[in-house]
């Protein structure tokens, strides 16, 4: 650098960064574990899907509805899991996105970080 910055400045400077370099950090590993809890989920519909598409035409289907099930024609329970395993995809989607961007966030912040501390160590 080659105009020195008050330590204070300087050490404001820092807390910031590291503050929010903790904070991506934090918020990357909370949305890596939801994008794991949907990625699960749709497994699990993907499995139900297969198992009522493998089940012959006369089979009854029922649906789950508090304490109670309840009959539902087959082409609305397809229909229905079809639009859950969309809504689960566009929410894992969106997720990886929201990872990317934190990831990025966060490798920006360590990089300036690196940058900080190499130039405050040249200048010494």
């Amino acid at each position: 650098m080659s105009q020195q910055l008050p330590d204070e400045t300087l050490r404001k400077i820092l807390v910031q960064i590291q503050q929010t370099a903790v904070q991506s950090q934090r918020a990357l590993s909370l949305t890596r574990a939801q994008v794991a809890s949907k990625e699960r989920e749709r497994r699990v519909l993907q499995l139900t899907i297969s198992e009522i598409n493998s089940t012959g035409q006369e089979v009854n289907l029922y649906k789950g509805v508090g304490k109670m099930f309840m009959l539902t024609p087959r082409v609305e329970m397809q229909r229905n899991l079809a639009s859950q395993e969309k809504e689960l995809t566009d929410d894992i989607s969106n997720l990886n996105k929201k990872a990317k961007y934190l990831e990025r966030q966060f490798n920006e912040a360590q990089g300036q970080l690196r940058d900080i501390f190499h130039n405050r160590t040249d200048d010494s």
